[in-house]
């Protein structure tokens, strides 16, 4: 799976399943302030990610993400690992 695969896949989940605004989903977007995603919404990202992507998410490799540049990165880092 390529990076632009990867990157439509979670803009897919963010506007279907948290139903976040196409307009703001941007790279240097904030995943808590701008897209709105809470420490409930983590719990179905780890849901979403592992069935998806087939690896789960550790929570304290998530401390450190904070964009949605970086949670591609770490998808990214994690398919290609």
């Amino acid at each position: 799976m390529n990076r632009k695969e990867i990157e439509s896949k979670v803009n897919q989940f963010l506007i279907n399943d948290f139903e976040i605004d196409e307009n703001a989903i941007r790279e240097e977007a904030l995943l808590k302030d701008d897209l709105g995603i809470d420490s409930l919404d983590y719990v179905d990202i780890v849901v979403i990610v592992e069935r998806t992507f087939g690896f789960k998410i550790k929570p304290e490799e998530m401390a450190i993400v904070h964009t949605l540049k970086e949670f591609y990165d770490y998808i990214d880092g994690k398919v290609h690992s």
